[in-house]
């Protein structure tokens, strides 16, 4: 009888024994919503990562929602951002009539170039949407001095880079606000869920505020100040942000470790260009994206998908997508740099309980296909 092969998955949430007692206490407990956990998280969130303030949220889309929300802008208004992200980061500004206003990327980090960010600039541009991609910091020093200069605010969408920093600060935390993500491929999961964090206490309330139905902040139930959302976070949710941060410095650890891995596998090898980390940044690694430059990329994904090994095409531009085409007249040529790396990108199997057996074996196969 053959034995059934490995199957390498390009994800795996790590969830020990310590996150299935909170969650198993707060289902105990009976009370799923609103309870004590969810500001536990926040407090410990916040503490984590240098803010003053943190809300947590169902998802990090309805995160970047509200500090759309938070920050007062509306149709007519233009948002300078990445075409190079997870859709979310342009889909939170077209939810309030504000046009994404994409600016190329780096060759190196794949984050905004912030040498291409002025000449995007126009009388309606009213805030900077920065993306940390894949687990590391755009030049936060840069962008912020074009910010100030031009009094932009500035978001960042920090969902993939918790526990990265530039020149010290968190991702997340160097703008007027920002926003966290823990769906299960990220770098600590709550299952669904997402944290804005911003040292503006306008911000925070305004968002404290609309993500539970626009209701004030006093407790009274049924009354609704403003326009809201149900986009609070559940406590089961909350429950495992409260364990699964006690343990990210320790799981990042791991990810970079694992990393170290695939960089010393891959060396040497004329067709991959592996990940660098860009100058004074540190990286939390929610992906491990390689760039093939010779051959087919999806037929690659295809041959290591029969040899069990699951990867994906991280990430596909968003100007290319058919609705912000049918929307904004986005064409091929528009993005050179991102339209050139969306084509060449590879995100392999990233998880912390990943051996290195697992990565030596996923190494091994790819360069006998790229042979």
């Amino acid at each position: 009888m053959a034995t059934k092969k490995k199957f390498i998955p390009v994800a795996r949430p790590y969830i020990d024994s310590l996150d299935k007692k909170g969650v198993l206490e707060v289902l105990n407990s009976r009370a799923l919503s609103l309870g004590p956990k969810y500001k536990i998280f926040e407090k410990n969130i916040a503490s984590y990562c240098g803010a003053t303030y943190a809300s947590t949220v169902c998802n990090g889309t309805a995160g970047l929602h509200l500090t759309v929300c938070a920050l007062g802008l509306k149709k007519g208004d233009e948002v300078i951002t990445s075409p190079f992200s997870f859709i979310s980061s342009s889909n939170c500004l077209l939810f309030e009539g504000v046009k994404p206003v994409f600016v190329d990327i780096e060759d190196v980090t794949y984050n905004m170039d912030p040498s291409k960010i002025e000449k995007a600039i126009t009388k309606r541009t009213k805030a900077i949407l920065v993306v940390h991609i894949f687990g590391q910091t755009a030049d936060m020093a840069e962008i912020m001095r074009i910010a100030k200069k031009h009094r932009l605010s500035v978001i960042e969408d920090a969902c993939e880079s918790l526990g990265a920093r530039f020149k010290g600060k968190m991702a997340g935390t160097i703008g007027d606000v920002g926003v966290y993500a823990f769906y299960p491929n990220k770098q600590m999961t709550t299952g669904e869920g997402g944290i804005v964090v911003t040292n503006k206490r306008k911000i925070h309330m305004l968002c404290q505020s609309m993500r539970n139905q626009g209701r004030n902040t006093h407790g009274d139930w049924l009354i609704h100040e403003r326009l809201g959302y149900n986009y609070r976070m559940d406590e089961m949710s909350a429950s495992l942000g409260v364990t699964q941060l006690r343990k990210l410095n320790w799981m990042i650890k791991k990810r970079r470790k694992i990393a170290e891995w695939y960089k010393n596998e891959l060396a040497n090898i004329p067709q991959i260009v592996t990940p660098k980390i860009g100058k004074q940044r540190t990286h939390s690694w929610f992906v491990y994206v390689i760039r093939v430059l010779r051959g087919n990329r999806n037929a690659i994904i295809k041959k290591l998908a029969k040899k069990h090994i699951q990867t994906k095409p991280y990430l596909p531009v968003i100007h290319l997508q058919k609705f912000m085409r049918d929307m904004f007249g986005y064409k091929k040529g528009n993005f050179p740099v991102a339209e050139n790396i969306t084509s060449q990108t590879i995100a392999l199997p990233f998880y912390v309980e990943l051996k290195k057996s697992d990565v030596v074996f996923i190494c091994k196969t790819l360069k006998e296909i790229l042979a």
